[in-house]
Parts: C-alpha cells; sequence; structure tokens
C-alpha cells in the first residue's frame, strides 16, 4: 500500500522518470506527489498511483 512517506520507484516505460525512486508526498484522487532527490536538485513531480510501484 503506498502512503506519504513510501518510497516508490516509476514503473511507465514512456516516462522521463522511468525507473527513478523517490518519496510521496502526499495523496489526492488517485494521484501522488513525489519528491526526487539527488545531487543539485530536488523536484515534486505527480503520477498516477498505477504508475507507482513500493520499493521494499
Amino acid at each position: 500500500m503506498i502512503l506519504p512517506g513510501s518510497v516508490v520507484k516509476i514503473t511507465n516505460k514512456t516516462d522521463t522518470y522511468y525507473n527513478f525512486q523517490g518519496f510521496v508526498q502526499r495523496i489526492t484522487d488517485g494521484k501522488a506527489a513525489v519528491i526526487f532527490e539527488g545531487g543539485n536538485w530536488d523536484k515534486m513531480v505527480t503520477f498516477r498511483l498505477s504508475e507507482l510501484e513500493e520499493v521494499q
């Protein structure tokens, strides 16, 4: 189950962020805001829940 604070991986092969991992910030209306942190940048991107897979 994907909840805020979960680590997720992007599974949509056509997306720029495919296979990136990030933290779920919030979930609203079947979409999740995911924060990517790394190096010199942080970015928040919204994805459909069906495009995410929880990382164990």
